[in-house]
């Protein structure tokens, strides 16, 4: 197996559950609290809904439909596991009433191709109800939350109408690491009036969350959000407008990577998303997994390993 430079979460979640692990996306239909009134009406200026769903998502209603069609789009890309995972994935998969999510969690577990469930959600949209059924399913599956925290800055948090602040993050991540759950954050780069300095300086912060594993992405900007029209008007906010392309941004994972705790497991360096959905994106056509091998290279060649700066 190859030895990697980082702590991958593939590899993690082959030791964890001891088998390769395939995760499924679940679209349930759920809303979000930026969007029907409770926190905001307009949503995240980044966000484009249609860009986080596979079509396998769009295409079926029930989740036991979409358990079905994603079984059979990964076979067919030869994407064999020894586990399967639902994962919640599309808007916030906590906002309802604890019965109504038991009910919805509860089909996917009954699928007999299911280990275990991922949760997707809002830092401001978990509940000790919640938590409390979340515990009682990972008795006897595994189970994850996700936590889109996208900055550790409450100035840029509220830039992009994010509609929560980073203390609610660090709530939400303590309260749900006291379960024994698993759980990871996900975080965007680039954001207006974020410079790379920033960006390295925040990292201390996501070390102190205590999560276990971490998802990063560049700020691609999707188009008709508020966030293209920021960019096509003040492009001199994003550090992605000026000279800087694949190769600056791996440099850029590189030094995220050695600053970064080596508990927490890797699950992405970037994001990808159907192209005529895209307005502009730092990495042009580079592939997330031709991105990767970029940072490894990097890595490897200068024998650098994630953590090797991290000042505990």
């Amino acid at each position: 197996m190859e030895q990697l430079p980082y702590n991958d979460y593939g590899s993690t979640m082959r030791r964890k559950l001891g088998g390769r692990v395939q995760k499924l996306s679940i679209d349930a239909g759920f809303s979000c609290p930026n969007r029907d009134g409770k926190v905001g009406y307009n949503g995240c200026t980044f966000c484009l809904g249609e860009a986080f769903s596979p079509s396998y998502c769009r295409e079926a209603s029930t989740i036991t439909q979409q358990i079905e069609r994603a079984l059979r789009f990964h076979s067919a890309r030869d994407r064999r596991a020894d586990y399967y995972l639902a994962y919640f994935q599309s808007n916030t998969n906590t906002y309802a009433d604890v019965e109504h999510l038991e009910k919805l969690y509860f089909e996917a577990l009954s699928h007999p191709a299911i280990s275990g469930i991922i949760i997707g959600t809002r830092p401001d949209c978990i509940t000790s109800d919640i938590l409390q059924l979340l515990e009682h399913i990972a008795q006897s599956k595994y189970v994850a939350v996700e936590y889109g925290i996208e900055s550790v800055y409450d100035a840029t948090l509220s830039h992009v109408n994010r509609g929560h602040d980073f203390s609610a993050a660090i709530n939400a991540v303590t309260q749900t690491k006291a379960t024994g759950i698993d759980v990871g954050a996900h975080f965007i780069l680039g954001f207006p009036n974020e410079t790379t300095a920033d960006i390295i300086n925040g990292i201390h912060q996501i070390n102190a969350l205590g999560i276990d594993f971490i998802k990063f992405h560049q700020l691609q900007i999707y188009r008709n959000t508020p966030l293209e029209r920021e960019w096509r008007e003040h492009p001199e906010r994003f550090m992605f407008s000026h000279d800087f392309d694949a190769e600056t941004y791996a440099t850029l994972l590189v030094d995220i990577i050695r600053r970064l705790d080596p508990r927490i497991a890797i699950e992405r360096l970037a994001s990808q998303a159907p192209r005529n959905l895209i307005a502009h994106s730092p990495l042009g056509g580079i592939r997330p997994h031709e991105l990767r091998e970029m940072v490894i290279a990097k890595m490897t060649g200068q024998n650098l390993r994630q953590g090797d700066l991290c000042a505990f």
